[in-house]
């Protein structure tokens, strides 16, 4: 007689509970479709939080409260230290000066010359300089050779061509144009070269396994990839260009040449009109500033969330 076995109860395979419609519940168990949709909802989230309205609030404000100080500073300073306006002029001095100029249409013509000038020049400075920085970022036996000469070029001032371009071509625009040639262009070869520096080398490595030629390899990996560095080389030849366009149009005054902010400079100078000159040094400021907040900032901010490198980078 065998021994006696006590039987084991295994336990019975419990069916998955059903909700009153007959559906299944969702896994507890959290799968990769779950992960993903939540981090989806994280990046979707993030930047609402990021940027709250108080952010974008005191991102605009700060900058007016700071220009409201030095304004009321400066009309301080004039009305205590009691020097002449026509020495010292005051911030009602050069309001009143850019209303005259203003109502006698310099103002708008000076300003419309020297964006038209300066815009075609940095535009023309990026069609040339654009191959160049790619052909040396690409050959490097070339850089090393012409790597130095072109950062020396970026060093000089460019209001030590203007001798020269005038020389050259006369007072025409072509010496304006040249003085922002070679004023843009070696700063914004540099900061296509500083770009390709920061490019992972296994980039190249996938384009070269790919099967890409140099060419492609130039204009779909390269270019692409160092897009955020060289932007800040074209935010650096736009400030090149607007200097060297000013420095141009003071030095240069008559003949076919028209009639730009420098010229409205130098024409406050020669007249000994302080308040002319300070009114030309704020609108060429302005004139530059607007140009980095329309145009530079918004790009710079879509390239960079478009990257992931900004916060809200989730936020389309």
């Amino acid at each position: 007689m065998s021994p006696s076995r006590t039987p084991t109860l295994s336990p019975k395979p419990t069916a998955p509970r059903q909700s009153q419609h007959g559906e299944q519940p969702p896994p507890s168990t959290p799968t990769l479709a779950n992960l993903e949709n939540g981090l989806d909802h994280l990046q979707a989230t993030a930047p609402a939080t990021a940027h709250s309205s108080g952010t974008q609030v005191r991102r605009v404000a700060l900058p007016v409260i700071a220009v409201v100080l030095l304004i009321a500073a400066w009309q301080i300073y004039v009305t205590l230290s009691g020097q002449r306006r026509d020495l010292v002029p005051g911030p009602l001095d050069v309001a009143a000066s850019l209303g005259e100029l203003w109502r006698e249409g310099l103002l708008q013509e000076s300003v419309a010359t020297s964006l038209q000038r300066g815009v075609l020049g940095f535009l023309i400075s990026l069609l040339i300089a654009a191959p160049i920085g790619l052909a040396l970022a690409q050959i490097k036996p070339l850089r090393q050779a012409f790597g130095p000469l072109i950062s020396g070029m970026q060093v000089l001032p460019s209001v030590a061509w203007v001798p020269a371009a005038i020389i050259w071509f006369g007072l025409s625009d072509a010496t304006v144009y040249f003085v922002i040639l070679l004023g843009a262009i070696p700063s914004i070869i540099n900061g296509l070269l500083a770009g390709v520096d920061q490019i992972p080398p296994s980039f190249r490595t996938m384009g070269t396994v790919l099967g890409a030629s140099r060419t492609q390899l130039a204009t779909r990996i390269i270019l692409p990839a160092a897009l955020p560095g060289f932007l800040g080389g074209l935010k650096q030849g736009w400030a090149f260009s607007w200097r060297s366009l000013m420095a141009a149009e003071i030095i240069a005054v008559g003949g076919s040449l028209g009639f730009g902010l420098g010229s409205l400079l130098q024409r406050g100078r020669d007249l000994a009109d302080l308040a002319m000159v300070m009114s030309s040094i704020l609108v060429i400021l302005f004139v530059g500033i607007l140009v980095e907040l329309l145009i530079f900032a918004p790009l710079e901010r879509r390239v960079l969330r478009g990257r992931g490198l900004l916060a809200g980078a989730g936020a389309r």
